[in-house]
């Protein structure tokens, strides 16, 4: 099981079930509940949001490029980072040869995508 918070359920509905297609198997006024590919993710209603400053949820995806696409094509924008090398669309290729993409959910929560 996962989790990561919200102060905005509504809009923490449409990011993860519209944009990133995971999808919701319940919700009440204490979490929304996604399945995140066979893992419980829950996305829990607080007052105030305070987002850490590195990746609270990542995904592990076949091809980095497409899914990228895809992100950028449903408005999601690709963090850049200072001093590391990422490519156009934002993908950073790591020394021991994966690649990852960071991405924010609506609350500042930092996400990514890696293939491996």
């Amino acid at each position: 099981m996962a989790f990561v918070a919200t102060s905005d359920a509504a809009r923490a509905k449409v990011f993860y079930r519209d944009t990133l297609g995971l999808r919701l198997i319940r919700e009440d006024r204490f979490a929304l509940v996604f399945d995140a590919d066979g893992t419980m993710l829950r996305v829990t209603t607080v007052p105030e949001v305070v987002a850490a400053s590195y990746t609270v949820l990542g995904w592990q995806v076949p091809n980095i490029v497409q899914t990228a696409k895809r992100l950028q094509k449903a408005g999601v924008t690709l963090a850049r980072y200072p001093g590391m090398k990422q490519d156009a669309r934002g993908v950073w290729s790591s020394p021991g040869g994966a690649k990852v993409a960071w991405f924010k959910d609506p609350d500042g929560n930092t996400l990514s995508v890696t293939q491996f």
